[in-house]
């Protein structure tokens, strides 16, 4: 009767022993639970990662952390823009020198304003679906419902790239290569041309569908007037 109860009672117990031993395993090489049930030349792709991988993982979440944080302060945000700016074009002015890093710049930020002028959906293309459906893409009278100005790029993402512009264009001046030599007072009557040009454009296109790249005529809903009289129930 002992000898059966052991019998009985060992396989229980090295099963039990082989689960704690799968566990400390496990634990031991920072493996997922079901590592251990496929086949040994797939196991490399469920072992820990890694340092290059976390170190990435964790810049980028720090990162987009810090981004989080600092979306509701706008106007903190474009001064520190400005300033960035302002020492891009002191330290070229002291360099004398990264004209070309200067203009590729200036077209660059020049195309991103451009975006944050513009709607998100082309007006025309509205305006021939309005006449399809015989009903207004925009609201033409002072009674029609308020629609917000909707941007082809956000205000957050026009500031988030424009100040990854000026810290690469900031980086480049540290190195010669880019110190390309250019008659600059070329590159600087062009860049008035096409940003005249440009913006010429875009007021038009404005005009000619009414629109303001500004929330300017937005309703404000009031609430009743306290009168300062009181209900009483009895």
């Amino acid at each position: 009767l002992s000898l059966s109860n052991t019998q009985t009672h060992t396989p229980f117990s090295s099963h039990h022993a082989h689960n704690i031993n799968t566990s400390h395993v496990l634990r031991k090489h920072h493996l997922p639970a079901g590592a251990m049930n496929v086949p040994p030349q797939e196991q490399e792709h469920f072992a820990a990662p890694s340092f290059s991988t976390r170190l990435y993982l964790t810049i980028t979440q720090r990162y987009q952390k810090f981004l989080d944080d600092v979306t509701p302060y706008s106007t903190v945000r474009w001064i520190v823009c400005l300033v960035s700016l302002l020492l891009y074009g002191l330290r070229t002015y002291l360099l004398q020198g990264w004209y070309i890093v200067t203009y590729a710049l200036g077209i660059y930020l020049l195309n991103l304003l451009i975006a944050f002028l513009s709607p998100k959906f082309d007006p025309a293309m509205m305006q021939m679906d309005a006449d399809d459906d015989d009903t207004a893409a925009l609201p033409t009278k002072q009674d029609d419902e308020y629609r917000p100005f909707v941007r082809r790029l956000p205000e957050f993402k026009f500031w988030l790239w424009t100040q990854r512009a000026i810290m690469v264009a900031f980086f480049c001046t540290f190195f010669k290569v880019f110190n390309v030599p250019v008659f600059w007072p070329i590159l600087v009557v062009y860049f008035f041309i096409l940003f005249g040009l440009s913006m010429k454009k875009q007021i038009q296109h404005m005009i000619k569908y009414k629109y303001v790249p500004f929330d300017v005529s937005k309703p404000k809903h009031k609430g009743k007037e306290d009168t300062g009289s009181t209900v009483r129930t009895t």
